[in-house]
């Protein structure tokens, strides 16, 4: 019954939309649609407004990072319809460059999410009011959250306690990375730990 809801809401998209959007499928007891970058701003107005849908609970926006295709981000929103008892995907693709409308004067709620995935991925937004970083420092370098980005980072923090104050310095490694096998924390060395011969012994 669910799977049907979702179907026909769908399709009842996918027509009363035309061109904005390009697929509309159920998975997994989910509809997801896929929609143009540039009428995201009006897909979300109908999503909201008809009485078919009445998706009025922003959730959230997140993004997904594919490398090697040429529009490398993934923009996602989750909607809630308390009327319909039902949630819904919508996904555009976007670029490191090209910015992606704002929704904010459609869901006010998208303002921090939007400015999130701007600092963690690098998605820029046009028209967005306040379109600033806001889990990273005011001068980090890169987006975190892309999958080029050195696990490591590029500069470390930490208090000098001879200057007095928080410096900011390039990462340095102090340890060798290493290989961990996920088992015992002491199996694959070399030597042998006091209290192992008593484990090889038979019960």
């Amino acid at each position: 019954m669910a799977e049907d809801l979702l179907t026909a809401i769908g399709a009842h998209v996918a027509q009363s939309l035309g061109a904005s959007i390009r697929s509309a499928r159920v998975a997994f007891g989910e509809l997801t649609l896929e929609a143009e970058a540039a009428d995201i701003v009006s897909v979300l107005t109908f999503l909201r407004d008809d009485p078919e849908c009445r998706f009025v609970c922003f959730v959230d926006i997140c993004g997904v990072d594919r490398p090697a295709r040429e529009k490398r981000f993934d923009v996602v929103y989750h909607l809630l319809s308390p009327y319909k008892n039902t949630r819904i995907r919508v996904k555009i693709e976007a670029d490191d460059e090209t910015p992606v409308p704002s929704v904010t004067g459609v869901f006010p709620g998208a303002l921090w999410f939007e400015r999130e995935a701007y600092d963690l991925f690098g998605v820029l937004f046009s028209g967005h009011p306040d379109l600033r970083r806001l889990l990273t420092d005011y001068g980090f370098d890169g987006h975190p959250l892309r999958k080029d980005f050195p696990m490591s980072g590029f500069v470390e923090v930490r208090w000098d306690d001879e200057a007095k104050r928080v410096v900011y310095e390039p990462v340095r490694l102090n340890q060798e990375f290493r290989n961990f096998d996920f088992l015992s924390p002491w199996e694959g060395v070399d030597y042998v730990l006091p209290g192992d011969e008593k484990a090889k012994q038979p019960q």
